[in-house]
């Protein structure tokens, strides 16, 4: 078994944010799949490594750590991958980003969130999508204006930033659910830039054989 063991689902986007972070910073791992579809998150087994009920969980450096951007700090401390500026308002405004996606957009766009809201509406295809059309396409409406202040072929400069490692898997949701990104040119431009990063395209999601 490998030293690094990411516990992971493959559409998860907090899980997919990982799988970028560790491949931009060249850390072999193996990936022990949690199929939320069947509801391993909740096993005995699963909420051993996290209480929480939820993906991803890490084994690295002998700690077991959980959280995907306290994973990815984590990453980007201890092995220098430079996932933050090193000035202080700098590392606020990529956090700010990361932040409007991973803290805002994804918590009430979560499948779970999105799927008991059709329970108690009925017609559970059509409410999960106009759902996720309302909430994502704001969110990344919000987004949108907030990439328009920052400079450079990426969310924050030139180089992947913690923001540009929450952007990717929020578009590809995005992309599942169909929402309009058509008036949203800049992140569309950094996706499509990101998405030609080998560390990027290697970690989309690949449904498990």
């Amino acid at each position: 078994m490998s030293d690094v063991v990411l516990y992971d689902y493959w559409r998860s986007s907090a899980s997919y944010r990982v799988r970028i972070a560790l491949n931009l910073a060249g850390i072999a791992y193996e990936t022990v799949q949690v199929n939320l579809l069947t509801r391993d998150h909740k096993s005995p087994e699963h909420l051993a490594r996290n209480p929480q009920g939820l993906v991803p969980a890490i084994f690295i450096d002998g700690l077991l750590l959980t959280q995907s951007l306290a994973i990815i700090e984590y990453i980007s401390e201890t092995r220098d991958a430079g996932f933050l500026p090193v000035s202080p308002f700098e590392r606020a405004q990529v956090r700010a980003l990361a932040h409007a996606i991973a803290m805002d957009i994804h918590p009430i766009c979560n499948l779970s969130v999105a799927n008991h809201v059709a329970e108690l509406v009925g017609d559970a295809d059509k409410t999960t999508r106009a759902w996720m059309n309302k909430f994502v396409g704001s969110g990344l409406a919000a987004l949108e204006l907030m990439l328009q202040r920052t400079d450079g072929p990426l969310c924050f400069g030139d180089k992947p930033t913690l923001a540009d490692i929450c952007l990717v898997p929020q578009v590809y949701n995005a992309r599942r659910w169909d929402v309009d990104l058509s008036a949203m040119p800049r992140i569309l431009s950094i996706d499509a830039q990101l998405n030609k990063i080998d560390a990027f395209s290697r970690s989309a999601p690949q449904r498990p054989v």
